[in-house]
């Protein structure tokens, strides 16, 4: 294929701005520009070259986007490079440049597996990443988690300016203010990746994408790139562990603390002794765990890991509603926190006493049966009781939450007693794990499209309910319709004055609230007991027993 000038003059200047990139980020020195951009042309498919003739060297001073080390996630637009020649806009001229010229397969997969190796082109190698994060440790655990999350989102594993999509807002609840998010950063499966990984040869490697293999992966399509990403080694109980960041970062700096080595989740004393070692290392940061079974455990139950960082969620701020002595244990703060799911928080100063008894809680749940609460431990050998743990440092005391869970099934909830109910379906139907056990809704990313089409249709006073994809929300909608005058004279210009576009987000503020009324009625759907006087009776019977 034939290249005029101009659109190899357009590719030549991107990359030149992609080695800027690199340089004013501190991603590399000066001194690397030509070897970088030798990197950058190898994985464009390219042996030919000429530097920009207007020059891209910012005046001498403060380097553009210089974050100096620290955490930016306040700004997740702050990709570090000046305005109108963002990291995003550099790396579309690429991707385009090289399909065009037929490098790589059309495709958001293809062009994530190509972009990840363009920025890997500017990071360090893993030993000087972990080099630099446990000089700065020495000073400051903060300091060292500081430079890593910048380091992800300047290498753009981390892609801000997807997560700058994600919709997000609050609402108020009966539990205290609860985080909503509709996540729109991950991206949707491509039906064309879909169908040439087919056709792909079986590969078992890396076994999963927690696996230590994926650290500087080129990826395939059916599996995520991860040439720029770096993994931080850790010790956790003598054991060798990793911190990374999630690409998708649901909440302020939220990491990952896995194994090194590919074995299943288990929650046992051990995982309790495994996150407060970690809490001692990062006292800064949270950290939890999935359940370990099916229905109410995380999506990756096949390789043990934890999830945490710098944030206060909503559960954590929650108060006990109700304390309790457990007996053996009467210098552990204990008592019954006030959330839609049952969770008992119990707080030490010394950690110790928090694992004894936390084992003691899982040991009594693992075996629990209350038929009258509907507990049942066991369906003949498959086991249901499990627990959700979070730890953290509080006060100068250590901190655990148990969410107690089941994941019996029924008949009549073939997907799980304690989990989202089929009227909610529309908004939630897929596990309760622990983000949103902690009080984070995370939400799928068609909601977005399908709440501005129903508020769009109700400005406009045009029928939305008998489109196809929005049939799902009639009967959700109609249960809450009525205590709002707009939604039921939204289109009736002699009652709302109104613009078209104020009337129109006014409706879509309101169904953002009714969505986080229906996640607020999801949790309470995971608790295994109710939020009501004979439910708190049945959690009593639970306590008494340990």
């Amino acid at each position: 294929m034939m290249e005029n000038g101009v659109e190899i003059s357009l590719r030549n200047e991107n990359i030149a701005k992609l080695v800027q990139y690199g340089i004013v980020t501190g991603l590399i020195q000066e001194e690397d520009r030509v070897y970088v951009t030798n990197q950058i042309l190898m994985v464009m498919g390219l042996d030919d070259y000429e530097e920009p003739m207007d020059g891209l060297t910012p005046p001498s001073g403060t380097l553009i986007g210089d974050t100096g080390g620290q955490s930016t996630s306040e700004n997740e637009n702050s990709h570090g490079f000046d305005d109108g020649n963002n990291l995003e806009e550099i790396l579309s001229v690429l991707i385009s440049d090289a399909r065009n010229r037929g490098g790589i397969q059309e495709g958001v997969v293809a062009a994530d597996l190509f972009d990840s190796q363009l920025m890997n082109c500017l990071m360090p190698f893993p030993r000087e990443v972990n080099q630099k994060f446990w000089s700065l440790y020495e000073n400051s655990p903060k300091e060292a988690t500081d430079y890593y999350y910048d380091l992800s989102r300047k290498s753009n594993y981390i892609r801000t300016a997807r997560v700058a999509k994600d919709v997000k807002w609050t609402v108020d609840s009966a539990y205290g203010e609860i985080e909503m998010s509709i996540n729109c950063s991950k991206p949707e499966k491509d039906p064309r990746a879909i169908a040439l990984a087919k056709s792909m040869k079986a590969t078992a490697y890396p076994k999963c994408q927690l696996c230590r293999e994926n650290e500087g992966y080129a990826g395939r399509l059916n599996h995520p790139g991860r040439s720029n990403h770096r993994i931080i080694p850790l010790q956790i109980l003598h054991k060798p562990w990793g911190l990374q960041y999630s690409p998708y970062v649901y909440y302020n700096e939220h990491c990952i603390v896995l194994s090194m080595e590919h074995h299943p989740m288990v929650i046992d004393r051990s995982a309790f002794e495994k996150l407060f070692d970690f809490i001692r290392q990062f006292p800064h940061y949270f950290v939890g765990s999935n359940a370990d079974l099916p229905i109410v455990g995380g999506s990756i139950l096949s390789h043990e890991h934890f999830q945490g960082g710098c944030h206060d969620f909503p559960m954590a701020k929650a108060p006990m509603e109700k304390t309790v002595t457990i007996s053996g244990y009467e210098d552990v703060e204990a008592g019954i926190v006030k959330w839609p799911l049952s969770v008992i928080r119990i707080r030490c100063k010394d950690a110790k006493r928090l694992v004894d008894l936390a084992d003691h809680i899982l040991t009594t749940w693992r075996s629990y049966t209350d038929e009258e609460a509907g507990i049942h431990a066991y369906t003949e050998n498959e086991p249901h009781n499990t627990i959700t743990p979070i730890a953290r440092m509080r006060d100068g005391k250590y901190e655990l939450d148990l969410a107690l869970r089941n994941n019996r099934t029924t008949e009549e909830y073939p997907l799980g007693i304690f989990h989202p109910h089929a009227m909610h379906h529309n908004i939630k139907k897929e596990n309760i794990g622990l983000i949103e056990v902690m009080g984070l809704a995370i939400l799928p990313a068609r909601l977005k499209t399908e709440m501005g089409e129903i508020a769009d249709a109700i400005a406009r006073g045009v029928t939305w309910s008998d489109k196809e994809e929005l049939k799902k929300h009639v009967a959700w909608f109609e249960a809450f319709a009525s205590h709002y005058e707009v939604l039921a004279h939204g289109g009736d210009c002699s009652i709302c004055e109104e613009s078209l576009k104020e009337r129109r987000e006014k409706i879509y503020q309101i169904l953002l609230v009714e969505m986080g009324n229906t996640f607020v009625r999801v949790l309470e759907d995971a608790g295994v007991y109710p939020c009501t006087k004979e439910g708190r009776m049945a959690f009593d019977r639970f306590l008494n027993v340990l």
